[in-house]
């Protein structure tokens, strides 16, 4: 099952600045020397509208990074009655070298927010391989007043990673959503938002492999 950990604050810098650093817990195996490749097939929703997501692999093959642009979730002065929700989904193609697979072993999702007194957001993950019927999903929920930066981790227990199948080619489906509610703070005189994106390039999701030797 996943474990959560769920920051805010300075912290998020510091794991920003570190983000690319091998994790033992996301490594099941030394990661293949080859390049990895990862193409990106599909992309819906209202939080990642068309070339507003970009993926990147990390150096070494530890991991890969899917940076936002446009992914707010809003509500108050200057809402659409739409924007307190927002989702993103992914369809991955990660063309692995011969002999290897990858699991997800643990993920980092990060943005920045601003919640009034009595407001409330939520983020939500998940992500499954093509086919397959694993597609737990985990919740974060902050509440106001908060007007800072904020981080999720979600680490999947080692004898429950699903890794993809040998020799085979499955999409990766990427799922996250970002939520925001009112609750008792006052939408009329005030806005709440939560953004999981980054106009510099600095914050992104991040994404650790979990690498096996194929038979």
């Amino acid at each position: 099952m996943f474990r959560p950990v769920m920051t805010a604050g300075a912290a998020v810098a510091l794991v920003a600045a570190a983000s690319f650093a091998p994790s033992s817990a996301a490594t099941d195996g030394v990661p293949p020397p080859d390049r990895v490749v990862i193409d990106v097939m599909s992309v819906n929703g209202s939080g990642c509208p068309a070339g507003t997501a970009a993926v990147a692999v990390a150096p070494g093959n530890t991991a890969f990074t899917v940076t936002y642009s446009k992914y707010l979730a809003q509500v108050g002065v200057g809402a659409k009655p739409t924007d307190f929700r927002k989702n993103c989904q992914l369809g991955l193609n990660i063309h692995v070298p011969q002999g290897f697979t990858y699991a997800i072993a643990k993920a980092d999702y990060r943005g920045f927010a601003h919640l009034e007194s009595g407001a409330v957001g939520m983020e939500r993950a998940s992500y499954y391989f093509q086919g397959m019927s694993h597609t737990t999903s985990v919740s974060h929920r902050f509440t106001g007043p908060l007007d800072d930066n904020w981080q999720t981790t979600d680490v999947t227990d080692a004898a429950e990673v699903v890794y993809a199948p040998c020799g085979a080619q499955r999409l990766l489906n990427v799922n996250t959503e970002l939520r925001v509610s009112a609750g008792s703070s006052d939408p009329a005189n005030s806005t709440s938002f939560m953004e999981m994106d980054s106009t510099d390039g600095s914050v992104s999701t991040l994404y650790h492999f979990s690498w096996k030797e194929c038979p």
